[in-house]
C-alpha cells in the first residue's frame, strides 16, 4: 500500500475488488418478511442465530415468538436466563408460509422491532474500524459483512439509506446473530459521513483497483475506514473522490475481483491481523 503524507485524489475508476451479480433492495419483503406483512417499524426474523441473538440482545424489543416442538427444545438449551418472551407452537408449514419458501427458518421465527442505531459520535468511542458500504443492495451480501464484522473487530456498518435494503429476516440469518453485535447505521449523504470519519482522525481507504496492495501493518497506529462499492459497478466517482487513497486485495492474477462480502472479509482480516 501507498501511503501519502498529505491526502490525494484518486485516478479514474478500473474494475477489482467488490465484485457480484448486480440486485436491487429488497424493500417488498420476499424473501425477508415472508408472505405475512409485518406491522410497520418490525420485522420477522427467522434461523437459530439470528433469532437466539435478537433474544439475547436486551436493546431488542421482542413481539412475537412462533416456534416448532423442536426448535422451542433447541432454543430452551442454548438460551441461558430461559425465554425472554412467552414462545407461541408453530407448524413448520405455517412457518413455510410466513418466511417465504427458500427461508431456512429451522423452526422458528420472531417478530422484533427495527433496531434503532447509536449516532457516529458514540460508535466512534469504541476502538476498532469501521465499514462503509457505497450502494450494496444485496441483503444477504449486508449480513454477511456484518459478520465479517463482529468477527474482526469493526464498530460498525454505515451505508446510504436510498439505495440500501430494510432490515429483514435474510439479512439477519446472513449476518448469523451479527445483527445485534455490529451497529447497521443509515446515513442520507455518504460523501458527508466519509468528511466526517476524517475529521475525526479515520484514514479513508477506498478498496478498488487504482491503488496499492491493502497492507494492514501499513495501518497500525492509524485507525481506518474501509469503503466498498456496490455488486458489479464499484466506488462511485463522488465516493473515490472523498477517499484517502484507494487500495486493493492481493490475490491471484487468474482472479479479477471477489463478492463484496467476501472482499470485506479479506480487507478486514488484513487489518485485524496487524492490530
Amino acid at each position: 500500500m501507498n501511503m501519502r503524507p498529505s491526502r490525494r485524489r484518486s485516478g479514474p475508476p478500473t474494475a477489482q475488488s467488490t465484485s457480484s451479480a448486480r440486485s436491487t433492495p429488497d424493500r417488498s419483503g420476499r424473501g425477508g418478511r415472508g408472505a405475512a406483512s409485518a406491522p410497520r417499524g418490525t420485522c420477522w426474523l427467522y434461523g437459530q442465530h439470528a433469532v437466539q441473538a435478537a433474544l439475547e440482545n436486551p436493546a431488542r424489543k421482542l413481539r412475537q415468538l412462533l416456534v416448532t416442538a423442536e426448535a422451542q427444545e433447541t432454543l430452551a438449551t442454548r438460551l441461558e436466563g430461559g425465554f425472554p418472551i412467552q414462545p407461541v407452537r408453530s407448524e413448520r408449514a405455517a412457518l413455510d408460509t410466513l418466511c417465504g419458501p427458500d427461508a431456512v427458518h429451522q423452526g422458528m421465527a420472531l417478530l422484533v422491532d427495527v433496531l434503532s442505531p447509536p449516532d457516529l459520535d458514540t460508535v466512534l468511542e469504541q476502538p476498532g474500524p469501521v465499514m462503509v458500504l457505497d450502494q450494496v443492495t444485496d441483503p444477504r451480501n449486508i449480513g454477511a459483512i456484518l459478520r465479517s464484522a463482529a468477527a474482526f473487530g469493526a464498530v460498525a456498518v454505515i451505508m446510504q439509506d436510498r439505495n440500501a435494503p430494510d432490515e429483514t429476516g435474510a439479512l439477519a440469518r446472513a449476518a448469523s446473530g451479527a445483527l445485534e453485535i455490529v451497529p447497521l447505521i443509515r446515513v442520507v449523504n455518504l460523501s458527508r459521513v466519509l468528511e466526517a470519519l476524517k475529521a475525526r482522525g479515520l484514514w479513508v481507504v477506498g478498496l478498488d483497483a487504482g491503488g496499492g496492495v491493502l497492507d494492514g501493518a501499513a495501518f497500525h497506529q492509524r485507525r481506518v475506514a474501509l469503503v466498498l462499492g456496490a455488486e458489479g459497478a464499484g466506488l462511485r466517482r463522488l465516493t473515490r473522490e472523498h477517499c484517502d487513497e484507494i487500495a486493493g486485495l492481493a490475490m491471484d492474477s487468474r482472479m479479477e475481483s471477489l463478492n463484496v462480502s467476501n472482499a470485506a472479509a479479506v480487507a478486514l482480516y488484513e487489518m485485524f491481523r496487524h492490530r
